[in-house]
């Protein structure tokens, strides 16, 4: 019996499909976690200097990082 071997369209979209999962269970933990500890988004916000892009190529752009962890700070916030 021969395993098929995923399309690199299919493996794209089984990443894309695990990236959202995690950020809606990453995002509700943070949002639970906040509305109990409301320091919790400053001291995140404080940790973005240290957040950085591990690409090893070309499009490596630290500052887009931490400008995504940015507007999930902000959205939060805006929840609280």
């Amino acid at each position: 019996m021969t395993q098929h071997e995923p399309s690199p369209v299919d493996r794209i979209a089984d990443a894309r499909r695990r990236e959202m999962a995690i950020e809606h269970l990453l995002f509700g933990t943070l949002r639970f976690l906040a509305h109990r500890h409301p320091e919790l988004l400053d001291e995140l916000e404080a940790s973005l200097a240290h957040l950085w892009d591990k690409a090893d190529d070309v499009p490596r752009d630290d500052e887009a990082v931490r400008d995504v962890a940015r507007v999930f700070l902000k959205s939060l916030r805006a929840e609280a």
